[in-house]
């Protein structure tokens, strides 16, 4: 490792008890990775999009979602991990208390948020 590396260590439940509003709680970026902590209350989504850049993967943390990845839908609650390849569709939907989860991929251009429905749309 290059002694430029840190380690950081994070309490993912207390960042997902102090979780307000939709949309990103909690991020890091490395030389090599961003990872996001995102929560949505009950009918919360992200509407359907294509990331077009990096494969993303998912961790449940709390609460339970439903995510559609090219038409198909996958059950997102805590433990679960979703590996969502690059060029699909996508989109989640909390459907049970309050969701959150990691978002994992390889560092890229910043996204640019809009306004969903029920919140942010990334």
């Amino acid at each position: 490792m290059s002694e430029a590396a840190v380690t950081t260590a994070v309490d993912l439940a207390a960042l997902c008890r102090a979780a307000t509003g939709n949309g990103p709680q909690w991020g890091h970026e490395s030389e090599d990775l961003d990872v996001t902590l995102l929560s949505w209350s009950t009918g919360g989504q992200v509407e359907p999009h294509v990331n077009r850049e990096v494969d993303v993967l998912w961790i449940g943390l709390e609460g339970e979602g439903v995510v559609t990845i090219d038409g198909a839908a996958h059950p997102l609650r805590p433990g679960a991990a979703l590996l969502i390849p690059k060029h699909s569709e996508r989109s989640v939907e909390c459907r049970s208390g309050r969701l959150s989860y990691l978002s994992i991929h390889k560092r890229r251009a910043g996204l640019r948020p809009t306004l969903g429905r029920n919140g942010p749309r990334l």
